[in-house]
C-alpha cells in the first residue's frame, strides 16, 4: 500500500470513528473525482448541444420510500462540475422520505446540470439503498442488545461510502479493512495450530489494532477461546438452541457476534439469544438501488 492510499484509508477510518465532517468531505470528494473522471472523460459531448448561458433549476425526486444518504458525495459531484450550482436539500441526510418527495432542488448552468446528473444520482441511489436496508434491519432488532454490523463485502474503492451509509441508517461499523484489527477465520486457526495457538500470537502482533476478534463453530471452540482469553468472538452459523447455550456460556465475558445466514426472517429470534451483535454483508453487498429521478423545469 502506497502513501497516498494509506492516507485516504487513515482519512475514511477517522470520518467513521470520529464522524468529522472535513474527513467526510474529503474522501466524497476523491470519490466524486473519480466518478467524474470515468463518465466524463474529456468532455460532455451531449451537454455542448445546449447554449453555455442557458440557465435551467432542476428537482431530485424519490420514486419511492427511502433513508435519504449520500449528500456528501451529491454536493462534491455538483461543486466539481460546477462551483456556481446552487443546492438546496429539502430532506436531512438520515431521514426518512416517501415516494413522490422531492429530495433536494438544483439552479444553476443547464450544461453542469446535466453532466453531473447521473453521478449524482449513482451516488444518492447507492447510497440511500444501503442506509435504507440498514435501518430496516435495526427496526427489526430494536428492543434487544443487538447491534447491526456492516462487514468488508462492500463496491471496490466505495467501502468508506458504503459504511458511511451503514452509520446513517443506524447501524455500526466493523473494521474497515485488514489493517485496523484482527479478524481470526477458521483458515487462520487450522494454519496457527488452534484457537490458544493464534490468539496467542494475535496478541503479540495486533498492538494498537481497534479490537482481536475470533470465529468459533462449536461450543468447545468457544470454551477453549474463552479459555485464552478471547474478548470478541464470532459465532459462525450456528442454531438458535447452540446460540443460547453459547450465550450461556459465555456469561458476558466477550462479546458476541453472530455471521452467516442472516435474513429479515430469522434476525429477531437471532437477536433474542441475547447476542451483542448481528454482522450482514448483504448490507452492502446485495443491494437494490433506490429509484430517484432528475428533473428539469419545465418536464
Amino acid at each position: 500500500m502506497n502513501a497516498r492510499h494509506a492516507g485516504v484509508l487513515a482519512c475514511g477510518y477517522a470520518l467513521l470513528m470520529d464522524s468529522s465532517f472535513m474527513d467526510i468531505a474529503a474522501t466524497a470528494r476523491g470519490d466524486a473525482v473519480r466518478a467524474l473522471d470515468e463518465d466524463v472523460g474529456s468532455g460532455d459531448l451531449t451537454a455542448s448541444l445546449i447554449d453555455a448561458q442557458r440557465q435551467t433549476s432542476a428537482r431530485v425526486i424519490a420514486r419511492e420510500a427511502a433513508v435519504i444518504c449520500g449528500r456528501p458525495w451529491v454536493d462534491a459531484t455538483l461543486k466539481l462540475v460546477d462551483p456556481a450550482l446552487s443546492i438546496r436539500w429539502l430532506v436531512e441526510e438520515g431521514a426518512r422520505c416517501q415516494a413522490d418527495d422531492v429530495v433536494l432542488e438544483i439552479e444553476g448552468p443547464a450544461r453542469s446540470l446535466l453532466t453531473a446528473e447521473r453521478t449524482v444520482l449513482n451516488f444518492l441511489q447507492l447510497l440511500s439503498a444501503v442506509a435504507t436496508k440498514t435501518a430496516t434491519y435495526v427496526e427489526a432488532v430494536r428492543g434487544t442488545r443487538a447491534q447491526i454490523v456492516d462487514i468488508r463485502k462492500t463496491i471496490p474503492g466505495l467501502r468508506i461510502a458504503q459504511k458511511y451509509a451503514v452509520k446513517t441508517g443506524g447501524g455500526t461499523n466493523h473494521r474497515i479493512g485488514l489493517f485496523d484489527a484482527v479478524v481470526i477465520k477458521e483458515n487462520h486457526i487450522a494454519a496457527a495450530g488452534g484457537v490458544t495457538a493464534v490468539l496467542k500470537a494475535a496478541e503479540a502482533v495486533a498492538k494498537g489494532a481497534k479490537f482481536i476478534e475470533i470465529e468459533v463453530e462449536t461450543l468447545a471452540q468457544l470454551e477453549e477461546a474463552l479459555a485464552a482469553g478471547a474478548t470478541m468472538i464470532l459465532l459462525d452459523n450456528m442454531s438458535l438452541p447452540t446460540l443460547h447455550e453459547a450465550v450461556r456460556i459465555n456469561a458476558g465475558r466477550a462479546i458476541l457476534e453472530v455471521s452467516g445466514g442472516v435474513t429479515l426472517e430469522n434476525i429477531r429470534p437471532l437477536a433474542e439469544t441475547g447476542v451483542d451483535r448481528i454482522s450482514i454483508g448483504a448490507l452492502t453487498k446485495d443491494v437494490k438501488a433506490i429509484d430517484f429521478s432528475m428533473r428539469f423545469s419545465g418536464t
